[in-house]
């Protein structure tokens, strides 16, 4: 007998992987653009208040770790594999957003690790948005972040809306 849940976890999972085909498709394409226009130097948008400015981060979070590169990358795949799981098993379609987006943002980031020099697992993470004295970010590191803020502002909702 076919499970009754079986669609709406289908769409779900239809959901999620465009989700996470369309944030890594963005992020993989603005660096690879970063990479080949802005190697000679930052483009100003605001002054120096809001440039696009190249550069390589070999550590986690606000360049947080340096030197870790192998484990960041191995955390991240860690991470992908629980956001995975975690996906599969959500009902609530914001949760379900926010899950994709930072699955996204982390794949995106993992890629640069695994594919970009000096070499597998050890490659440096493409930035170039610069704003104000922000650490320079990418849109991998932009779906990370709206994903957690959203997840954060569900862990606060009533729980009437889940009903």
């Amino acid at each position: 007998m076919p499970n009754a849940d079986a669609k709406p976890r289908v769409d779900s999972a239809r959901v999620a992987a465009a989700i996470v085909a369309v944030v890594l498709a963005l992020d993989q394409a603005s660096k690879a653009w970063a990479v080949a226009e802005l190697d000679d130097g930052p483009v100003s948008i605001i002054g120096t208040d809001v440039e696009l400015r190249l550069s390589f981060n070999s550590g986690g979070a606000f360049s947080l770790f340096r030197g870790f590169t192998p484990l960041l990358a191995v955390l991240a795949i860690v991470i992908a594999v629980v956001l995975v799981r975690a996906v599969r098993r959500t009902d609530d379609r914001w949760t379900l957003i926010a899950l994709s987006l930072v699955l996204a943002g982390a794949v995106g980031n993992l890629a640069d690790r695994a594919f970009r020099s000096p070499g597998f697992l050890s490659g440096h993470v493409v930035d170039f948005v610069k704003v104000g004295s922000f650490p320079t970010f990418n849109v991998a590191d932009s779906a990370i972040t709206v994903g957690a803020v959203v997840l954060v502002v569900l862990a606060f909702l009533p729980r009437a809306r889940a009903q």
